[in-house]
């Protein structure tokens, strides 16, 4: 079987952000608009995130994963752009969305991502939108598996939450495919474990269970705006977890540069093999290859 590449990007925090107005920075908005302004506009950069995306639709992946936070505080005025900005990536059959905390930053507006991604956001039985997960994709051998752990959450919270009725969908999803012959990755915006009380999921006991059980052969999240691997325990070995940097930030206190994940996915007999490749920038926004590591 010939290779199957699969790109992944998360966290764009597109930038710039558009202009608020005062009655919709109320209550976790304000601060959160008052953060971009003294800080975060310093570091994500929109040149960045272009000279990424240049570089990885150069690669000619067959497919790419964005696993979420692809607007700021979630205002109305966000969720064009990061429409325009997906379209730029590449068609709703090529591209795969899940959504982060900040694009489900505050009730108001917390499902407007689904109206906004419609088509990147839908699984292979034609179903679309916030209640549509967990969707299930088919793109070669792989089954792409979409959950999303994006919830309103407090003031300087960005905790995550999957959901008994999402656990109890994803169950059955994973115990049918445990007979098949599929490569299965999750994508998911928060990372299954994590030391920071604010930022985990806060249900990744029920998911890590079922992934002990059932199993999947890749993870794939953000969140945390830095290059990470971890193992989760799986019915037969461990399971590799992978997040990586914001695909729109330089280099910033414990943050590294802007980067994304090459996988080449292919089968030899019954074992799958899988190799990454990160490819990150430099400080003259060029963007060159970090690593290659034989994953599985």
């Amino acid at each position: 079987m010939s290779s199957f590449t699969l790109a992944h990007l998360s966290d764009p925090h597109l930038p710039p952000m558009p202009a608020a107005r005062l009655r919709d920075l109320a209550g976790k908005r304000a601060l959160g608009y008052l953060n971009w302004i003294r800080n975060r506009h310093k570091y994500h950069r929109r040149d960045v995130l272009d000279a990424i995306v240049s570089d990885m639709q150069a690669q000619a992946p067959d497919h790419i994963a964005v696993t979420g936070d692809l607007v700021n505080i979630a205002l109305e005025a966000e969720f064009e752009p990061s429409r325009t900005w997906l379209e730029s990536i590449g068609p709703p059959g090529r591209v795969s969305v899940v959504p982060g905390n900040h694009d489900a930053y505050v009730r108001a507006t917390s499902n407007r991502f689904a109206q906004a991604w419609a088509g990147y956001l839908g699984d292979d039985q034609g179903r679309d939108g916030a209640s549509s997960f967990p969707s299930l994709r088919r793109r070669g051998p792989l089954a792409l598996i979409s959950l999303s752990s994006a919830v309103p959450t407090a003031p300087l919270m960005a905790t995550g939450q999957l959901g008994h009725t999402q656990i109890d969908a994803l169950a059955r999803l994973l115990a049918g495919l445990s007979t098949e012959q599929a490569f299965r990755v999750l994508l998911i915006h928060h990372p299954l474990r994590s030391n920071a009380y604010t930022k985990r999921l806060t249900d990744s006991h029920l998911l890590l269970a079922l992934l002990k059980q059932h199993g999947v052969e890749l993870i794939l999240h953000g969140h945390d705006h830095v290059h990470s691997t971890i193992w989760i325990e799986g019915p037969h070995g461990s399971i590799p977890a992978l997040g990586v940097p914001s695909a729109s930030a330089i280099a910033h206190r414990q943050h590294p540069a802007a980067a994304y994940n090459l996988f080449s996915i292919q089968r030899d007999g019954a074992v799958w093999q899988v190799e990454q490749i990160v490819r990150g920038i430099d400080e003259g926004l060029r963007v060159r290859e970090l690593r290659r590591v034989r994953l599985i």
